[in-house]
């Protein structure tokens, strides 16, 4: 049996999300780090159409812009209805952050909920200038 989600899969870096707002940052040449949790993502599993429940942990630190959280919270949203593999999904997030904000680095971490089992996290970074990453002690 076919499900819906099958062809997104090929297509995900061309898939449309919606538009992740930013607002002016007075500190653009300080170098400081923020740090976003959202503890209850969901989206679609794309081969068994079921639930999968996430943290979804985001990191970067500012250049122009940061993200604004209204905006963030739709965003998220969007994917509860999204058949999407982890691994394409923190990878996704992540491009979308980097277009709305162009940070000077950022890292996207998906922490989805055991399945069969198995326990997975993805880790998708982007390195657009020179960083030192600090991880705070509620992070992993």
């Amino acid at each position: 049996m076919k499900n819906s989600y099958e062809g997104l899969q090929k297509k995900i870096r061309a898939f449309k999300t919606p538009v992740i707002e930013v607002w002016q940052n007075q500190y653009p040449d300080r170098e400081y780090v923020i740090q976003l949790s959202i503890p209850e993502f969901t989206c679609i599993c794309p081969k068994t159409g079921l639930p999968d429940f996430a943290v979804l942990h985001i990191t970067y630190a500012p250049t122009k812009t940061c993200l604004e959280l209204k905006s963030l919270k739709y965003y998220t949203v969007f994917y509860r209805d999204i058949g999407i593999f982890h691994e394409h999904l923190a990878n996704k997030i992540l491009d979308d952050i980097v277009k709305a904000c162009r940070p000077r680095w950022a890292k996207v971490e998906a922490v989805m909920n055991t399945r069969g089992g198995i326990d997975a996290t993805v880790m998708a970074e982007y390195s657009g200038r020179s960083h030192k990453v600090t991880r705070s002690p509620g992070h992993k």
